[in-house]
């Protein structure tokens, strides 16, 4: 399959973090594929998720999950091989996988991490898993989260905007990846009310001009609405290959957790979400 990606920065390393369900095949497919083009090593974790108790009273069902995942392990690594990709696999067990997954990214230094949106458990429709929910609150560095159908591209990135510090590094992220990529950029700003429309304006305004100093072409948008769903539909409805996102947003919350705008554009958005962390 060609690389949809052909002109994205070179990123030393990245972090994928999958437990072989079928919400990881976006993720899985995208980190090669985005591997390929920035002539990344690819790293592919999955934790075994066990407690002390399982691990005394049933060892043997510990080492098959441990077999099983290393078994989806090789199975990413060989696919990864196949498209002329390094990837080394870790596997970890406890009972908390972000931690394991936030730690190997620490310590391989990754600018990384590529996550699916649900895990094994399963959850509402409107909630992204708290496997990455947790990623992205306590990882340090930048977080694509790809659903399972969604295929990453770069011909038009949407960057939701609202003023806030955290948006406004977002912004330069996309700048930066758009200049790369040639992509066109789409501002958005959501006003919750009207009377919100003229901040609203001088958000995208600020993006507008940041982003024709770069010499790229940028459309904006101003809508009225719930921002997570006027972010999810107008994506959708432009087409945009990639959402761009601050962690939070003007409201400001624990920095363990997400802006609830952020959480839910992920949880609904049908393309793939970068979350820019600070």
């Amino acid at each position: 399959m060609e690389c949809p990606l052909p002109k994205i920065e070179k990123i030393e390393r990245l972090l994928l973090a999958t437990d072989a369900s079928k919400y990881c095949e976006g993720a899985i497919r995208e980190s090669i594929n985005l591997s390929m083009a920035c002539g990344s090593k690819l790293f592919a974790i999955s934790v075994v998720q066990v407690n002390q108790e399982l691990m005394a009273l049933a060892p043997g069902l510990v080492e098959k999950m441990e077999k099983e995942t290393r078994k989806h392990l090789e199975e990413v690594k060989s696919e990864a091989s196949k498209k002329g990709v390094d990837c080394e696999i870790i596997v970890r067990e406890g009972e908390e996988p972000y931690e394991y997954i936030v730690d190997e990214a620490a310590k391989n230094k990754v600018g990384l991490i590529i996550v699916g949106r649900y895990g094994r458990t399963g959850i509402m429709r409107a909630m992204m898993g708290s496997v990455t929910g947790k990623v992205i609150g306590y990882t340090l560095c930048r977080v694509l989260v790809v659903p399972k159908d969604a295929k990453l591209s770069f011909e038009k990135i949407l960057i939701a905007t609202d003023g806030s510090m955290h948006s406004e590094f977002a912004t330069q992220e996309a700048i930066s990846i758009a200049q790369r990529s040639g992509s066109i950029l789409l501002a958005l700003s959501v006003a919750k009310k009207d009377e919100n429309l003229a901040t609203a304006r001088e958000c995208v305004e600020s993006v507008r001009k940041a982003a024709e100093k770069t010499g790229i072409k940028v459309e904006t948008v101003v809508r009225t609405g719930m921002p997570h769903e006027v972010i999810v539909h107008t994506a959708f409805q432009e087409d945009a290959g990639l959402i761009v996102v601050g962690s939070h947003g003007r409201t400001g919350i624990s920095k363990l957790l997400m802006g609830s705008v952020t959480e839910r554009v992920i949880g609904n958005a049908k393309g793939a979400v970068l979350v820019w962390k600070l």
